[in-house]
């Protein structure tokens, strides 16, 4: 059975976060001082977690956020950051680039309501979901590929110590009584076949997220409140689960949510700088 780690951030600020402003995909901004700032407290909260895959969005805001996680990172400084197109955020049409009220105001002409209604050109959220599945089972196919070379290793090397399975200080675990990640080290880690880490957007997250837990029965923390759970991350906010696959089955994963959308991270970013909750 392979067993990883995902870690899963949001990018951090643009000015069009902060303006309310719809990007989507058509629009590609930078991040702004804030969202650097952000992101370097991302990177200083995840600092000790030794990640053995970078996947990112190919969009600006996410790839300056994922290179500055990175990094601030004491173990993989030079991990190669791999974009992908999967990970891009929900594609919103003619409503891109204009204030989010419009969104909404065309939402309530058409009858229906955000985030549900496909403004013109838009995906709707099957179509989103559809990307966000695809790039999921691509992530434990890879994780299986791992597991089964690290098994090979063992094989032909009974005596060696150099395997690649990652034991990571989770800098989580220090703020969730969650089901534990090792029964023997102080529930700080646990061996993984991968730690991955992906950067995307706060529709697209919300939507995997959701995958995962309508479609595919991932454990909460029992803290975790509805609202919470249908709420949009916070620019950096950080989500991690870890995932056991029956490599006879990969497609009946066993999901644990540890953490999600947290930012206790951003207590030292002025709360004037943070992004509201946006889709």
């Amino acid at each position: 059975m392979a067993c990883f780690g995902l870690t899963i951030v949001r990018h951090g600020e643009t000015r069009y976060n902060k303006d309310k402003i719809l990007q989507g995909q058509g629009v590609d901004e930078p991040l702004s001082d804030t969202g650097f700032r952000q992101a370097d407290a991302a990177g200083e909260f995840l600092s000790n977690v030794k990640f053995t895959h970078v996947f990112s969005s190919d969009l600006l805001r996410a790839k300056q956020t994922a290179a500055t996680i990175i990094r601030k990172n004491k173990f993989c400084k030079d991990l190669e950051i791999k974009y992908d197109a999967r990970l891009r955020e929900r594609k919103y049409g003619v409503a891109e680039g204009r204030p989010l009220t419009d969104l909404k105001a065309m939402a309530k002409a058409a009858g229906e309501q955000c985030p549900s209604f496909t403004p013109s050109g838009g995906e709707t959220l099957n179509e989103v979901r559809e990307r966000a599945r695809d790039f999921f089972e691509f992530l434990c196919q890879l994780a299986v590929e791992v597991g089964q070379k690290e098994q090979d290793m063992h094989s032909a090397a009974s005596n060696s110590l150099g395997t690649s399975e990652v034991q990571s200080v989770f800098p989580w675990t220090n703020h969730y009584s969650e089901p534990e990640l090792s029964s023997g080290n102080g529930g700080a880690s646990e061996l993984l076949d991968a730690n991955i880490l992906v950067v995307s957007h706060g529709a697209y997250m919300r939507n995997w997220i959701d995958y995962f837990v309508s479609h595919l029965k991932c454990t909460l923390p029992t803290t975790l409140t509805k609202s919470q759970l249908s709420s949009v991350s916070p620019n950096t906010g950080v989500s991690h689960f870890i995932i056991k696959l029956d490599n006879e089955n990969i497609l009946r994963p066993e999901i644990n949510c540890v953490c999600l959308n947290q930012d206790s991270h951003l207590a030292d970013v002025s709360t004037e700088c943070v992004a509201p909750k946006m889709f």
